[in-house]
């Protein structure tokens, strides 16, 4: 592992509850719910909410307003995710005998592919805080945007530039990802829904308190 994990953040303090500073999202928070690919709320999780650092919502929030002008909301699956779920994780790739969830999230890969190929990682950027994860709905539909496969699908189709996929859902794919980079953030190669902030604040910092509202007001 790493020097982060034994010695984990615990202050809020650069946070927002991400909902206060880009209220037009719509929240999905995966990883309280048990529709995940591990198949159980991952620890951590105490509220299903998002939270984000000052500076990655404030660009997310551009990111928002120029969205809506073009007739789309944002969707959060993740944000900010403590160090103590990173480990939950860790912890289930260890279990060889838990794939209830493999049919939905990983359908082609074994479990233990999941991390030597980049879908999960033992220290995530999300634990910076400056790292989301999301999509794309119709404001006149109010129905997701089809990207050509599910949010955590690990697999070569949820490549951005896969072009397994239509023409329509790479262009989806594109939509989201230019507008994205172009506010700050920059994309992952194998999932099209992972962005983190170019200049994130905390580059070298891995938080472990809790997805809680409640949290950042103490």
């Amino acid at each position: 592992m790493t020097a982060f994990y034994t010695k984990a953040v615990m202050d809020p303090s650069g946070f927002v509850l991400l909902s206060d500073s880009v209220p037009h999202i719509v929240q999905e928070i995966r990883y309280f719910s048990t529709f995940n690919f591990v198949g159980e709320r991952v620890d951590g999780y105490e509220e299903p909410c998002a939270l984000l650092t000052k500076e990655a919502a404030r660009a997310l929030k551009s990111v928002s307003n120029e969205m809506m002008v073009r007739g789309y909301r944002l969707k959060i699956f993740d944000a900010y995710r403590p160090v103590c779920a990173v480990k939950h994780f860790v912890l289930w790739g260890i279990e060889d005998q838990d794939v209830r969830m493999k049919p939905y999230f990983y359908p082609d890969l074994e479990k233990q592919e999941l991390f030597s190929k980049g879908y999960i990682a033992k220290l995530s950027s999300h634990s910076r805080g400056s790292t989301v994860d999301l999509t794309l709905l119709d404001m006149k539909t109010g129905k997701e945007l089809d990207m050509g496969s599910p949010f955590d699908f690990f697999g070569e189709l949820s490549h951005p530039g896969c072009r397994q996929v239509t023409d329509e859902q790479y262009a989806n794919r594109m939509t989201l990802q230019k507008v994205m980079v172009r506010n700050g953030f920059k994309p992952l190669d194998c999932e099209w829904w992972h962005f983190t902030l170019e200049n994130e604040p905390y580059p070298d910092t891995y938080f472990e308190f809790p997805v809680s509202s409640e949290y950042l007001k103490r």
